[in-house]
């Protein structure tokens, strides 16, 4: 009676990880008659999930029943509970039972303890784009799975140009698996940088043109993201990235900090050398600057979960950025 538990706010990653559930439990020819998906909303959803996962699967395979967006986790009634207890023990081997959630398991509840008691619990998070160590990481594993082989060059370009778009990621890594075809060799960061679109690149070239003042190339950047559909909340999470690290690193440099590998602790840096170049790019800046950065980019982030119109919105914030940077 396998039981399973996916949350976290990386949709892609939940939806690719819930394919290769059904592949692996379903038998193509039986699926129809062995898979329910059922939605949260629907009336008295998590009695009709539990019955269906009580009943045996027809035919060969095993049965799948998926309760999608549930929030058992998050608040369960006594009826429910009373449910969950009563059923899940009797699962039989045959069913495995998944729930999805976007929240957090509340911990602090009865139905999350005896889930936990019952299920494998799977966190699908999106990783700050600012912990480059762990976007490069994601990278590897994912590229491991496709079956593409990538020079360490060839990871950190992929990591820096798609950063924490998952989606992206998969289909770029399938576009170079076809690129390589049968070919052995590993591929270099010549052939992901002929190959992959990378909208992110332009998005570290903004932040670059904002710690310089240099305020027209700035909005020529945010008008060419966004004809390139860069999502604005994602252009302004790349900033955010950007100039958080600028900051921790000039903090601890002014801090009289020597110790690189602290430095790059504290940043989240992965790469201790990749600090040589974040000290140049400081250089001319003052820590009290970059610390009025992060306010005005967590108030653009606000302005456009609001729906504020994206460039109008970007345009005057980069412009006030500019002006702060260029003040030094």
């Amino acid at each position: 009676m396998p039981i399973y538990i996916y949350w976290g706010n990386d949709d892609f990653a939940i939806a690719h990880a819930v394919t290769a559930l059904r592949q692996t439990v379903l038998d193509a020819a039986w699926e129809s008659f062995n898979y329910d998906k059922i939605a949260a909303e629907q009336p008295d959803a998590v009695t009709q999930a539990l019955n269906q996962a009580l009943t045996p699967p027809f035919g060969a395979g095993g049965r799948l029943v998926w309760l999608v967006d549930t929030p058992l986790c998050q608040r369960c009634s006594e009826d429910q509970l009373s449910e969950l207890e009563r059923t899940l023990p009797a699962l039989p081997d045959s069913t495995t039972l998944l729930m999805t959630s976007s929240s957090k398991p509340d911990s602090r509840l009865k139905s999350t303890k005896l889930l936990q008691k019952h299920a494998e619990i799977r966190e699908f998070a999106l990783i700050p784009a600012w912990k480059t160590d762990l976007v490069a990481k994601n990278v590897r594993q994912v590229a491991q799975e496709i079956g593409v082989k990538l020079t360490p060059a060839a990871i950190d370009l992929l990591a820096e140009a798609l950063g924490n778009d998952t989606r992206q990621l998969y289909s770029e890594l399938e576009k170079l698996r076809l690129y390589a075809g049968k070919t052995a060799r590993s591929l270099t960061e010549t052939d992901v940088a002929a190959l992959v679109t990378a909208s992110t690149q332009s998005s570290f070239k903004l932040g670059a043109a904002i710690r310089q003042g240099e305020t027209a190339e700035a909005l020529e950047l945010v008008a060419e993201l966004l004809r390139q559909n860069e999502p604005a909340l994602r252009i302004v999470s790349s900033l955010v990235g950007q100039f958080r690290t600028w900051t921790w690193v000039k903090l601890m440099v002014e801090s009289g900090e020597r110790d690189e590998t602290a430095i790059a602790q504290a940043a989240e840096i992965g790469n201790p050398k990749r600090l040589y170049f974040l000290k140049q790019e400081t250089q001319s800046l003052s820590s009290s600057s970059l610390l009025q950065t992060l306010p005005m980019l967590l108030e653009l982030e606000a302005d456009l979960k609001r729906g504020a119109d994206d460039l109008i919105s970007l345009q005057t914030k980069v412009i006030q950025l500019c002006e702060l940077c260029r003040k030094r």
